[in-house]
């Protein structure tokens, strides 16, 4: 994030900007592997239930969230007025979830009994819808799991001030914040170079444009400056993922990504390889530049504007328009890429022999899957990883949540 949009962000009109001081939480996007953020959140719960006692009210009023992330931001919003229960209820969508209540391959079932035929129509599927998966599966499913009237009653009883979801335009190559927030007049949206922000009740269309994973789920249609763009995946071009939360008036960001310490010991690469990179080593790769994005630059950005701000004299900081931003930024501790490859038996036989097929699975082929894997093994993984992670961090977070 450039210090322009920090500056720009915090110097907006109160009348601009969500009402009063906002926690935001902001998810990042990365598939099957975004239930790792469910851990993290059911560990916060428990911490602050102790901490506060029941009833304890939802502890955060802006809602943030790319790709899958977007989906959790959603079906959190969807239960805020249940207080900490929504962490419960997003758990419990994550436990019945599975790859069938998300994409299908649609194969004829004579291709299936040999890998060149298989091959062959699922090329064909590329060059028809631009995916090789089929993802309307996914929209049955959140439609009958996330409540929009839930939404809106979130944002109409004062839980929350604003959802955002963010997509990525392959039309335009503009990437976009869609806000839906709880005074719609007063909202203008941004606009910086290649990314912009307006109004819109988000709907079942904008997550799934938001988590249309390029190459592997088609785009979806949506509608912008009174015409219709197609979009993909938000984490595609997605240079600077804390910015929604500082336009929309956070005060104090929680961010919780599904980025990793490292891949490269998955393929055996501790000791250099004259072995040429394998189709699963390439399309690993290319999940995790596309969903590879600039959160540690963007935290270390503001942290350092705010500390720089605590340094001034108080009389010189008063005469500033700008106000501090805490930002905890919680990451796996462990490779998601080594678990999934530890999981990979259960991607379900149709789609494990598909991907085989295209040679995505030699080499690092876990890489792959951890974007596809939405079976119970893994899932169950992540949330244990994300829960141990943010017991781990107890001491940050109860301070993040109750500032000296």
């Amino acid at each position: 994030m450039s210090l322009d949009t920090i500056l720009h962000a915090s110097l907006r009109p109160a009348a601009s900007r969500a009402a009063g001081a906002s926690t935001a939480l902001v998810l990042m996007g990365g598939g099957a592997r975004t239930a790792y953020q469910v851990g993290v959140l059911r560990a916060l719960a428990t911490l602050l239930k102790l901490r506060i006692g029941p009833p304890a009210p939802f502890p955060f009023q802006l809602l943030i969230g790319t790709s899958a992330g977007a989906i959790n931001a959603a079906c959190l919003a969807a239960y805020a007025t249940q207080g900490l229960d929504a962490f419960e209820r997003l758990a419990g969508f994550w436990a019945l979830l599975r790859s069938a209540d998300v994409y299908r391959l649609n194969i004829a079932p004579w291709a299936r009994l040999n890998r060149f035929a298989t091959a062959w129509s699922l090329s064909r599927q590329a060059r028809l819808n631009g995916a090789i998966l089929d993802n309307m599966p996914l929209v049955d499913t959140l439609h009958q799991s996330i409540s929009l009237p839930g939404v809106e009653a979130a944002l109409r009883q004062g839980p929350l001030q604003a959802l955002a979801v963010t997509a990525s335009s392959y039309t335009s190559g503009i990437h976009w914040t869609f806000c839906h927030t709880q005074a719609d007049d007063p909202f203008k949206g941004w606009t910086r170079p290649g990314r912009r922000a307006e109004f819109q009740p988000v709907t079942i269309e904008h997550l799934m444009a938001s988590s249309a994973i390029p190459f592997l789920f088609p785009s979806t249609s949506l509608f912008v400056d009174g015409r219709q763009e197609h979009f993909g995946d938000g984490s595609m071009r997605q240079v600077s993922p804390l910015s929604p939360a500082m336009h929309l008036g956070a005060d104090r960001v929680l961010v919780v990504g599904v980025g990793q310490p490292e891949r490269a010991g998955l393929a055996g690469a501790s000791a250099p390889s004259r072995r040429r990179p394998t189709l699963g080593n390439i399309a690993g790769h290319a999940m995790a530049s596309v969903f590879h994005d600039t959160l540690q630059a963007d935290v270390e950005q503001t942290h350092r504007v705010t500390q720089t701000i605590r340094k001034l004299p108080r009389e010189a900081a008063a005469g500033l328009a700008y106000r501090q931003v805490d930002v905890l930024s919680i990451q796996p501790s462990g490779s998601l890429d080594a678990l999934a490859q530890q999981h990979l038996k259960e991607l379900p036989a149709g789609t494990r022999n598909a991907l085989a097929a295209l040679g995505m699975l030699r080499g690092g082929g876990g890489a792959l899957v951890s974007y596809l894997l939405f079976e119970p093994g893994f899932v169950q993984a992540l949330i244990g990883m994300g829960e141990s992670d943010a017991y781990a961090r107890k001491g940050e977070l109860l301070v993040f949540f109750d500032p000296p």
